[in-house]
C-alpha cells in the first residue's frame, strides 16, 4: 500500500514526496482512513512507529479551509504532549506535512518566555500542540479558548500518567466542546488508560500495531554484571572495543546523568547530559548536537528520553536498569527502527539482578552476557 491509496490529498502527497515517505506504516494505514472518516480512536503505539503522521495528516486533510478565514482563526485542533521535546517534534511534523496547507500552526511549552507563544497565539492559530502546564496557564491568563475544537489527540497518554499529568488532564477536558472527534495514544494498556480512555473516547476504533515484545527480535542485546563502582570503567571500556560513535545511555537519575556524562568526557568521550533539571535551551542545543553527531553519547533519564526520535541510532547502553521491565523496551526501541539493526547492552548490579529477571520474563527469551571485552 502507498500514501496516495489513502485518500489524501494532493497537497499532503506533494508534502510527503518531498520528506521521502512513499509507504504509510502499519499504524498509519490502520487509522489515518477511521480518522478521515470522523471516528475517535484508541491505539497502542510506541514511539518509533510512525504514529504523529498517523493523526497529523488527516487532521490537516480534514481541517483545511475550503476559503478564505474571515476574522481571528479559532483553535480547531489540539494535540497534548507529556513533554516540551515531543511537542516540539509533533510541531516539526505538522509544519512539514502541512507545508502547502493554509492552516497555521504553533507549539506551547513551559520553561521559556511566554511572550512569542503568546504572539503567535495572537495572530490566529488552526492547530495548537502544547504541553498541558503552560495550556492550562495561557488559558487562564485568557490568551486561549479550546472551546472550538473539533479534533483533540492526547498522545502518550501512559507517560502523561507516568508524570503525575492526570490533574492537567481533568482539568483540560472540561474546556473542550462534548462533539469534536478524539484520538487517543499510549504505548501501553494499563487499567488507569483504559479508564482515561473511556471518559474520552465515544465509540472508538481500536489499533495496535508492535506489541513492545516484537522489539526484541531485530535487536542484538547483551547483559554485562558489574557492581555500581565498576561501571563507569566498563562503560568507557564498551564504547572503545566496540568503536561505538552514536549511542544513548540510559541513567535511573538526574544525578547519575550528569555524573556518567562528566566521566566520559574526562576520558575524551564527547558527551552530554539530558534531564528534567535541565533548562529548555539546553535540552534543544544538546540534542541538535546529538542529532548532528557532534556528540558521541547522550546520557539520559527515561523522562527526558520519552519522544526523542533519532536516526540510525547503532547502540542503546542501560547503564542502570529500569525498575519497570516495560521501561526496557521503550528504551531498547530507539535502535533497530525501520529495520535497520540495533545493539542493546545492559549493565547489571547484584541489586538489579530482580529487576533483569523481570525483563527477561517479558520479553520471554534469556539476555546473553556480553563479549569479552579487549
Amino acid at each position: 500500500m502507498f500514501f496516495k491509496d489513502l485518500n489524501l490529498s494532493s497537497n499532503l502527497l506533494d508534502a510527503l514526496e518531498i520528506v521521502g515517505y512513499s509507504t504509510p506504516t502499519p499504524i498509519q494505514e490502520q487509522s489515518i482512513p477511521s480518522i478521515l472518516e470522523g471516528k475517535d480512536i484508541f491505539g497502542c503505539a510506541q514511539t518509533g512507529t510512525g504514529k504523529t503522521a498517523a493523526f497529523a495528516l488527516p487532521m490537516l486533510q480534514l481541517l483545511e479551509p475550503t476559503e478564505f478565514i474571515k476574522g481571528k482563526r479559532k483553535i480547531r485542533g489540539l494535540v497534548l504532549a507529556p513533554t516540551r521535546e515531543l511537542a516540539i517534534q509533533i510541531h516539526q511534523s505538522f509544519k512539514e506535512y502541512g507545508k502547502h496547507s493554509k492552516l497555521r500552526t504553533c507549539v506551547i511549552f513551559g520553561g521559556v518566555s511566554q511572550h512569542k507563544q503568546v504572539n503567535q497565539l495572537n495572530a490566529g492559530v488552526d492547530i495548537l500542540i502544547a504541553t498541558t502546564g503552560r495550556l492550562i496557564d495561557l488559558m487562564g491568563q485568557g490568551y486561549i479558548s479550546i472551546s472550538n475544537v473539533e479534533h483533540f489527540v492526547l498522545d502518550e497518554a501512559d507517560r502523561m500518567l507516568d508524570m503525575g499529568f492526570i490533574h492537567d488532564i481533568k482539568r483540560i477536558l472540561p474546556k473542550l466542546p462534548q462533539k469534536k472527534q478524539s484520538i487517543f495514544f499510549s504505548a501501553t494498556v494499563s487499567p488507569e488508560i483504559k479508564k482515561l480512555a473511556g471518559t474520552i473516547l465515544h465509540d472508538p476504533v481500536s489499533v495496535q500495531v508492535t506489541p513492545v515484545s516484537s522489539t526484541v527480535e531485530i535487536i542484538d542485546q547483551s547483559v554485562y554484571y558489574a557492581e555500581k563502582p565498576e561501571k563507569v570503567a566498563l562503560l568507557k571500556q564498551v564504547v572503545d572495543s566496540l568503536d561505538i560513535e552514536h549511542a544513548i545511555v540510559f541513567s535511573r537519575t538526574k544525578h547519575g546523568a550528569d555524573r556518567i556524562a562528566k566521566n566520559l568526557n574526562k576520558s575524551g568521550v564527547k558527551a552530554e547530559a539530558i534531564h528534567g533539571n535541565k533548562s529548555q535551551n539546553n535540552r534543544q542545543r544538546v540534542l541538535e548536537a546529538f542529532k548532528n553527531r557532534e556528540i558521541n553519547i547522550l546520557v539520559a533519564t527515561d523522562i527526558a528520553a520519552r519522544g526523542i526520535d533519532v536516526d540510525n541510532l547503532s547502540h542503546v547502553i542501560n547503564y542502570d536498569l529500569p525498575e519497570v521491565a516495560e521501561t526496557y523496551f521503550h528504551r531498547i526501541g530507539r535502535t533497530g527502527r525501520a529495520g535497520a539493526s540495533g545493539v542493546a547492552i545492559s549493565f547489571c548490579a547484584q541489586d538489579e539482578k530482580g529487576y533483569l529477571k523481570n525483563i527477561v520474563k517479558m520479553i520471554n527469551k534469556s539476555i546473553p552476557e556480553g563479549k569479552t571485552l579487549m
